[in-house]
């Protein structure tokens, strides 16, 4: 088909230099597998989640769907619900959450600023609780804009770190014991993705499973 949603392991870079592991590899030698051909096997990137994370990923098989599928990313046609398992517990059933925000320069996080600062970009976050654990909470994020780790920081910012993900200040780990800690994961999980199919316009809507460590649905 035009396009394949992915389930992407936490832990696994979706893309990354010859040499390392990474989701967009994998396919790429599924899809030799599966197809019994080497060459001219045209994979687009669409989008990326964060090397903790896990979730749904669509790809692209060939060059019009991919532009079609980016058009869509870029005009933010595409349904994107996620969930994370956040420290402490959040009072209020829903919300939205506004903050400004700068990829810090060199540095591969970003950071809350104010609305002056003259790098900042507006970040919207919407949330609902799923439900309250003994010291954590289960949210469902709908993002209304899209920027570098806008989840893990927001959350963090407004008090509730993401589980495991102790670049944004949590102090619970979550997650199997990893030699190499950039294969940390976090509790963040790309749940849903819904878009409208390149080809046939028809709307297709996915959800990915949970990995291991989340409680149960």
């Amino acid at each position: 088909g035009p396009c394949l949603v992915v389930y992407k392991p936490p832990g696994l870079l979706t893309q990354a230099p010859p040499g390392i592991d990474n989701l967009e590899l994998r396919v790429k030698r599924f899809l030799q597998q599966r197809e019994g051909k080497s060459h001219n096997l045209y994979l687009a990137i669409i989008h990326r989640l964060d090397r903790p994370v896990s979730g749904a990923l669509v790809l692209a098989r060939h060059v019009r769907a991919a532009q079609r599928l980016s058009e869509q990313f870029e005009q933010r046609t595409v349904t994107k619900k996620y969930w994370a398992l956040v420290e402490g517990l959040v009072a209020d059933e829903s919300g939205v959450w506004t903050d400004w925000l700068r990829k810090v320069p060199g540095e591969a996080r970003s950071e809350l600023v104010g609305a002056d600062h003259p790098d900042a970009r507006q970040a919207i976050l919407r949330f609902v609780v799923r439900a309250r654990l003994a010291a954590n909470t289960w949210l469902e994020i709908e993002l209304e804009t899209g920027r570098t780790h806008q989840i893990r920081l927001q959350c963090s910012g407004h008090g509730y770190p993401i589980l495991g993900d102790f670049l944004y200040g949590a102090t619970t780990t979550f997650g199997p014991v990893v030699e190499d800690e950039r294969s940390r994961w976090i509790a963040l999980h790309a749940r849903q993705l819904a878009f409208e199919h390149p080809m046939t316009r028809e709307r297709v809507e996915i959800h990915a499973p949970l990995p291991d460590g989340w409680p149960d649905e």
